[in-house]
């Protein structure tokens, strides 16, 4: 039995949200959880633009922590991140992949077509030229800007609270025009990517899967729901399309 009741057409778009639960199978604490990092830090002292502007060492320090926990040696790319690069090498039409997560599991998985709609961790933004850089080291007050030198103006290349989220034009018209979307490990709490299944099904024609470890606030809208691992769910669910293309050949 396959995991969705309607297997879109083998040149359909598919478009996949990921969130914090994928990168949690792989080691990386989550944010939202009981136990995750706003549990143990108030998200308004490191994670807005006037938290910067107060405490830019503070704020540093927190990104600089995050940025080496993801080089540790067991922090790796899990089966859901390697069968979603599969998926993209292996199906007919488009797939593109939108994280809401900062670190770099997809592509060290071999994801290529990658929206980061939250930013990159190991990526840095100058405020003083625009410029961004790839930054795998710790950044502080001294850290110059590879394009103008100016220190003292580069910032975590992310997006924070109370900022837009980036490729939102481009993300609304892949939505608008896709035969499946698939929402992978994440809350549904947070918004814009909490609307994304409602923008998918506004056009009539996708069909909508939510894996989730539990039901995510908006899993009533998904026309299709399986709730555990993302390791264990998501490489069926890319057999299950990947045979599919295969039959249709």
């Amino acid at each position: 039995m396959t995991l969705i009741d309607r297997l879109p057409a083998p040149d359909d778009r598919i478009v996949i949200l990921t969130g914090a639960g994928i990168s949690k199978e792989s080691g990386l604490d989550t944010f939202r959880d009981a136990d995750g990092i706003w549990a143990r830090v108030r998200l308004e002292d490191v994670a807005t633009p006037e938290a910067f502007a107060a405490d830019p060492d503070r704020v540093q320090a927190f990104y600089n922590d995050r940025r080496r926990m993801l080089r540790e040696a067991d922090i790796r790319p899990n089966a859901a991140h390697e069968a979603l690069a599969r998926l993209e090498a292996a199906w007919p039409g488009e797939v593109v992949v939108v994280t809401q997560n900062i670190d770099d599991l997809h592509e060290r998985a071999g994801t290529r077509a990658l929206i980061h709609m939250h930013g990159e961790l190991l990526k840095a933004r100058c405020m003083a030229c625009d410029a961004i850089n790839v930054h795998i080291d710790d950044l502080g007050a001294r850290t110059p800007c590879p394009a103008c030198t100016a220190t003292g103006a580069l910032r975590p290349h992310v997006v924070w609270f109370g900022e837009m989220p980036l490729e939102m034009e481009r993300i609304g018209d892949l939505l608008g025009d896709c035969g499946l979307f698939v929402a992978i490990g994440t809350s549904g709490t947070v918004y814009p990517a909490a609307g994304f299944v409602q923008e998918a099904r506004f056009h009539g024609r996708a069909r909508t899967v939510e894996i989730n470890l539990e039901p995510s606030e908006g899993h009533t809208l998904f026309h299709d729901c399986h709730h555990g691992p993302a390791g264990t769910l998501v490489p069926r669910l890319v057999g299950d399309l990947l045979a599919h293309a295969n039959r249709s050949d």
